[in-house]
């Protein structure tokens, strides 16, 4: 059994994790002049909450057979994956630099095994719940009692597939090996999201026999007690429809659709790194 299963920090802790994520983001994309920007920062509490109080892993055995699995969904969203990733310690921070670049292992979309703690290669939206439940059926099979945690974006719930994933979890009974989590920012990349087709993940998901729980998705708190709730003994599968705000912590990102996938300029970076540096 490894010895490094969670972090455990207080919410304060968590916080400045989350600054520091939301630095190398900006950083990143800027350098590459390339990435999306928007629905990584929206995505950062869910994952640094995840990462550090939730989520069963050992850094320095990331192939560990017991280990929870984080499956990436909305795949673009690497610039907060690759970050939270590296602040966890499965690789060092100086990666980080060459994001998107050639012969770097942290290309735009995740490629499994690239680098420690990649579980899935993303970048088709709509597959990673029917990732899950493969995960989670090969480790039924092998007696093994990891979860798989899938962090969805709102735009990729207009895929049929990810219904399909969401009527098979409950048939296979696998509400207590599958936590999905939607980042709700109301952005994706033509628009906003429900103005390109309407969704309620909240009372889709129920309809699917599925066990919701809704939060603010930056607030920090509220995220981990929502994990916390998940992690709770239930015979549904659990979901966590986080409201969040796409480009949070950056005023010109922040509701903008236009930094979906979109650099910003070097004046836009310093701007953005004081924003976040001040917590606005």
């Amino acid at each position: 059994m490894s010895t490094a299963l969670t972090a455990t920090v207080s919410v304060d802790e968590l916080k400045d994790i989350a600054k520091r994520v939301r630095g190398h983001i900006v950083r990143m994309v800027y350098a590459a002049q390339s990435g999306h920007p928007g629905g990584s920062l929206s995505a950062v509490e869910l994952g640094v909450s995840l990462f550090w109080n939730h989520l069963r892993c050992d850094t320095a055995n990331p192939a560990w057979p017991a280990r929870d699995r984080f499956l990436l969904s909305k795949g673009h969203a690497t610039p907060f994956y690759y970050s939270v990733l590296a602040e966890r310690g499965f690789f060092s921070t100086e990666l980080l630099a060459g994001f998107r670049q050639l012969g770097t292992p942290l290309q735009g979309h995740p490629s499994m095994n690239a680098a420690p703690g990649i579980e899935m290669s993303g970048g088709s939206l709509g597959q990673g719940l029917s990732f899950a439940i493969g995960h989670a059926l090969a480790g039924r099979m092998d007696s093994l009692d990891f979860r798989c945690f899938v962090l969805m974006g709102d735009g990729e719930l207009n895929e049929g597939q990810c219904w399909e994933a969401a009527m098979a979890v409950p048939h296979f009974g696998l509400g207590d090996r599958v936590i999905a989590m939607v980042d709700r920012n109301g952005i994706q990349n033509d628009g906003f999201a429900d103005s390109i087709m309407k969704t309620h993940p909240a009372d889709m998901f129920r309809g699917f026999g599925w066990k919701v729980i809704e939060c603010d998705g930056h607030d920090m708190a509220a995220v981990d007690q929502a994990l916390s709730e998940a992690e709770r003994p239930d015979d549904r599968p659990r979901c966590i429809v986080a409201q969040t705000v796409k480009g949070k912590g950056v005023s010109f990102m922040e509701n903008n659709p236009g930094f979906h996938g979109k650099a910003p300029t070097a004046e836009q970076l310093q701007q953005a790194l004081a924003e976040i540096e001040a917590g606005l």
